[in-house]
């Protein structure tokens, strides 16, 4: 549900965040509810601060029961230092929002059910960000991570599968708990949305070959130079076995040899992403070169 449009930005509310207000609000505990949703909010905002201080465009901003999603560019995630800095940004600013209330109720500014209540939604939410599986801020991390080896759709897939796993287990430590009675149903429904928005993250990565490529195009064209790479493969290999290999800001050419390793042409990396795209996986570099 979207809220408002702030500076270009629009917010909006998952609809199982919402549902999740609605619970607080039928337990009687809505202060509770609006608690969650600022510290979620701050979360997101020192996102969207670290990624204009790095000249990141952002469109929208979802707010979500484990933290949110800041729609931007896809520049960041074609540079991995930028990726690194702006997920980190989130936890960070639930770690300085624990310490100022720590430091107000060392000068008497407390409530005795709302402030713990509030320290214990920012751990929280920075506990779970924490874990390597997209799309939590973890995930950025490990996927900038595995990103400087292999290639950015390959690194994003292996990413949101641990986002899966991590969706997964949360729901049924939460069942599990919940049947012991000392967990609620939110847990549940937190590694549940998890396990749903990883699958989302996991559908769409092979379609960052194509913004892959476009930001390497326009880094050729803006600079006239882009470091490149030269790899040896034989002509009867598939086109995806070749871009797992790609890596972000460098351009690739393919030299490609048959089975008696004798050179038989040169594919770049243009004509095989969009082979890739448009033929599937399986096409071989000969018939690239052949011209199908």
């Amino acid at each position: 549900m979207r809220i408002c449009r702030v500076s270009g930005i629009v917010f909006s509310i998952n609809n199982w965040f919402l549902a999740l207000l609605g619970v607080y609000f039928a337990a009687g505990v809505l202060g509770k509810g609006l608690i969650a949703f600022v510290v979620v909010l701050a979360h997101e905002l020192a996102h969207v601060w670290m990624a204009r201080r790095h000249g990141i465009p952002v469109q929208e901003v979802e707010l979500m029961p484990f933290g949110g999603v800041a729609r931007m560019s896809g520049e960041l995630v074609i540079e991995p230092r930028k990726e690194i800095v702006v997920a980190v940004a989130g936890p960070m600013a639930n770690l300085v929002l624990c310490a100022l209330a720590l430091g107000c109720g060392h000068y008497g500014i407390w409530h005795e059910m709302y402030g713990p209540f509030f320290i214990q939604c920012n751990l929280q939410v920075f506990f779970f960000n924490v874990l390597p599986g997209l799309p939590l801020d973890g995930g950025h991390v490990h996927r900038a991570y595995l990103a400087r080896n292999m290639n950015l759709p390959a690194a994003t897939h292996r990413t949101a599968v641990c986002g899966q796993f991590w969706g997964g287990l949360i729901a049924v430590l939460g069942t599990a708990g919940l049947l012991g009675g000392f967990t609620g149903l939110d847990i549940i429904a937190t590694g549940l949305f998890l396990y749903y928005a990883a699958r989302r993250e996991k559908q769409e990565a092979p379609y960052l070959y194509a913004q892959h490529l476009a930001t390497k195009n326009r880094d050729l064209d803006r600079h006239g130079i882009l470091p490149g790479e030269m790899l040896v493969a034989r002509q009867d290999l598939s086109v995806w076995r070749v871009t797992r290999l790609f890596v972000p800001q460098r351009y690739h050419l393919v030299y490609t040899v048959d089975e008696h390793g004798r050179h038989t042409g040169v594919v770049d990396e243009t004509e095989i992403v969009k082979t890739l795209l448009e033929q599937g996986a399986n096409v071989s570099l000969d018939r690239i070169r052949k011209g199908f």
